[in-house]
């Protein structure tokens, strides 16, 4: 069981930044890829970034490439997501989630085992 808690959402202005932060508890977090998803009011979770297990691949959603970076720090159970550039299209909660098995990087929901309770990020235009 992996416990994952997000942080460090907040209120930007557009064009401005924020980084989100993912804790995950336990002691195999090397063993997770890692995902960034979003969620709009009225629309489905929406793939954002993910990252491999050794932190050395990533993959991003065309809406945000080149302007977020996901890394992580597995010393520090810490996955995180750099967000520059943000627009009001920005606007959403962000949850982070672990994917145990997949042997590429899983872009849909599904493959995800664990997920975060999220953290609002709102862009005013």
């Amino acid at each position: 069981q992996v416990q994952l808690v997000e942080s460090g959402g907040g209120l930007v202005q557009a064009g401005g930044s924020l980084r989100l932060s993912c804790a995950a508890s336990g002691r195999t977090f090397s063993r997770y890829a890692m995902g960034w998803f979003r969620q709009a009011p009225g629309k489905e979770r929406e793939f954002v970034a993910a990252i491999s297990r050794s932190g050395g691949g990533t993959y991003y959603a065309d809406s945000v490439k080149g302007r977020f970076t996901i890394s992580r720090d597995n010393a520090k159970n810490t996955v995180f997501l750099q967000m520059n550039s943000l627009k009001p299209e920005d606007t959403a909660v962000y949850y982070c989630a672990a994917d145990v098995r997949s042997l590429v990087l899983p872009t849909t929901v599904g493959p995800y085992d664990y997920w975060g309770q999220g953290t609002q990020v709102t862009v005013s235009s």
